[in-house]
């Protein structure tokens, strides 16, 4: 049987409502200003940096604070490089048969295609697992709860903290993505859920112009 999980008072500093849209303008400012990079610099990241972007990841809600994930990091050339092999192997798939012809004209505009050369050329690589079960001592099952929320929730928390420590990052989805746990030997109940290169922009790095739906469109107060 489960002990009751101890209860410990809240704290936070209180802002007058002056105070309050101060800090959500300056929020709003800052992270509108992140964008999804492909072009980037090999230029050396503290790996510090890294482990405080996870641990902030980490500190997500999750169903039953089940915490139902697993980061992995990769920096090794090697690895990084037979990543990008096995990557760009499904998206040539994607790219010429998978993907409808709707979905490819819905991507003209980004100029994507099956190659990607910054699974090579970021220092970093962080592939978020979702752990759809996890393992007790005897390897039996244990229901997590969810699942997909929970680390949908997390990425989102990764994602803005790569931004604020003022490094850029991409939402890779290579799908099918099952080369990503055998090629890291994760366990049968992880699944790969998200690949994101992580780095400094290039120098020459530029990114489309883009624009963001206005609050009307994405917003209805009752």
């Amino acid at each position: 049987m489960n002990e009751k999980q101890p209860f410990i008072p809240y704290t936070t500093t209180e802002s007058s409502s002056e105070g309050l849209i101060k800090n959500s303008e300056k929020y709003f400012q800052e992270i509108s200003k992140r964008r999804s990079i492909r072009d980037f610099s090999d230029k050396e990241v503290p790996k510090e940096v890294i482990e405080n972007i996870i641990k902030t990841a980490g500190s997500a809600p999750s169903g039953a604070n089940k915490q139902p994930w697993t980061f992995c990091v990769i920096s090794n050339a090697t690895l990084k490089s037979e990543i990008r092999k096995l990557a760009e192997k499904e998206e040539y798939e994607n790219y010429h048969g998978r993907m409808s012809d709707s979905w490819k004209e819905d991507l003209e505009h980004l100029g994507t295609d099956h190659i990607k050369e910054f699974l090579e050329v970021a220092p970093y690589l962080i592939v978020v697992f979702k752990k759809v079960y996890d393992l007790d001592e005897e390897g039996g099952k244990l229901q997590n709860y969810y699942v997909n929320e929970s680390v949908g929730i997390a990425v989102g928390f990764l994602i803005t903290a790569i931004h604020q420590a003022g490094l850029v990052t991409l939402t890779h989805t290579p799908s099918p993505m099952k080369f990503l746990q055998t090629a890291l030997r994760r366990p049968k109940n992880e699944k790969a859920f998200l690949l994101l290169p992580v780095g400094y922009p290039a120098k020459d790095c530029k990114v489309p112009d883009l624009k963001r739906k206005n609050l009307d469109e994405i917003s209805f107060w009752f």
